[in-house]
């Protein structure tokens, strides 16, 4: 397993602490009138979700997390599990909904994914940065609304939902970003 120097730290990076992988989502370099440079980073655990906070000195290295990246195909939901395929060796991997968190909102049946693996087992998926969603339930919009920015709670195919402009109603098939859970457009079809 490769190692890490602190020249190397940046955002991103994938690093094993104590034996579990982490990503750094921050890293601070300072550089104090004497001594060392520092480097504070922000790391959140691949496993349980949680941040840490850890300065390092000029000159030590972190282990790299044994982490592999993988297309994988959303297959189906059954209960609390979600069941996903690998897209090149189809090995079925099950997650758990406290596994998938909040993207259990843009999981449609058939869906292509990226999916975090740490020694062969499944941690993590990613959706694609952008989704298309049946609207299957909202109210009605009411007439004069078009000229200001009013919203309404939609509900789309997967049971979640997306506040959208009030023009929107059943059967529309909307555009979401799932990288902040907001309506981006109507999609024509």
């Amino acid at each position: 397993m490769g190692t890490y120097k602190t020249s190397d730290f940046r955002k991103g990076l994938k690093v094993q602490i104590d034996g579990e992988p982490y990503q750094m989502t921050e890293m601070t370099f300072r550089k104090p009138g004497k001594g060392n440079a520092l480097y504070e980073c922000r790391l959140r655990n691949l496993v349980r979700g949680t941040m840490m906070s850890r300065t390092y000195r000029g000159g030590e290295t972190l282990e790299s997390a044994d982490v592999e990246e993988i297309n994988s195909q959303f297959l189906y939901r059954q209960g609390d599990m979600f069941v996903f395929m690998n897209s090149e060796t189809y090995d079925q991997y099950e997650l758990t909904s406290a596994q998938v968190d909040e993207n259990w909102k843009y999981l449609k049946d058939g869906m292509a994914c990226s999916m975090v693996l740490f020694n062969n087992n499944p941690i993590s998926i990613t959706p694609p940065n952008h989704v298309e969603l049946e609207v299957t339930y909202c109210e009605p919009g009411a007439k004069g609304d078009t000229a200001t920015n009013v919203t309404k709670p939609c509900k789309v195919e997967t049971d979640a939902e997306f506040l959208c402009p009030s023009f929107i109603n059943i059967g529309n098939v909307i555009r979401v970003d799932t990288r902040t859970g907001e309506y981006i457009e109507r999609v024509r079809t």
